[in-house]
């Protein structure tokens, strides 16, 4: 809170005294991500922050899972890894798979770290080049649908932008063509989920939940529970 008091702001700065000069989050946006992207610059490869690359694309975690160990892959320390179909309502359930293990052949080459995009996430304690978070997701026809293998991708974290170089024609030529897939759901909780979750820079809360929720604390659930507490008091 902006009245709250601070006795000591070494620990807690103000704006015209930061502790470095840019954040640890840089959102991207761009045709590739309309709605914006993560990346987090201070996980990342420096020399990889602003990068031109061919894209080599995996249609969901499947595809990349037995197209990634492909000794005839062709893939360089300068390809782009694309993994679709990752994100809230294309996994569903937008898995921690966003970063992605880099190709063993590269592996063997001493390369550690080349561009990955994802709508998917992953662990804040992650290591790598990795914009995450695409919005909106490739399940619901956003443009990292169109990505094709061999496209370029141009990423420029500075700018805050993410690139996918090809024409605008072309692109909306894809997405008529684009055709979803099916939803991995049968029923239940599961497809209420996909049916109304929100894109990730919408925090992935369910539409119907949106404005619902006060600050008050319910009634406890669990009559043990309480029992237990009375005790303790």
């Amino acid at each position: 809170m902006k009245t709250a008091p601070n006795t000591n702001d070494e620990v807690i700065r103000t704006l015209d005294n930061p502790l470095i000069d840019d954040g640890g989050i840089r959102v991207l946006r761009g045709n590739l991500s309309p709605r914006g992207a993560v990346l987090k610059p201070s996980a990342a490869s420096p020399e990889l922050l602003k990068h031109r690359g061919r894209a080599v694309v995996f249609e969901n975690l499947e595809h990349y899972k037995g197209r990634i160990v492909d000794e005839s892959l062709d893939v360089t320390k300068d390809s782009v890894l694309v993994l679709k179909n990752c994100g809230p309502k294309g996994y569903p359930g937008m898995a921690e798979v966003g970063n992605i293990g880099l190709p063993p052949k590269l592996l063997r080459e001493g390369v550690k770290d080349i561009v990955r995009i994802s709508d998917a996430r992953m662990s804040g304690t992650a290591y790598g080049t990795v914009v995450l978070h695409v919005a909106p997701e490739a399940a619901t026809g956003g443009p990292l649908a169109a990505v094709r293998d061999g496209d370029w991708i141009e990423l420029d974290c500075d700018a805050g932008t993410l690139h996918l170089d090809i024409s605008e024609e072309e692109l909306a030529r894809r997405m008529r063509e684009h055709e979803p897939p099916p939803v991995h759901s049968d029923g239940g909780y599961a497809r209420l989920y996909v049916d109304h979750v929100l894109q990730a820079d919408e925090g992935c809360d369910l539409d119907f939940l949106v404005g619902m929720r006060g600050a008050a604390v319910p009634r406890h659930s669990h009559w043990t529970s309480i029992k237990k507490r009375r005790r303790q008091d």
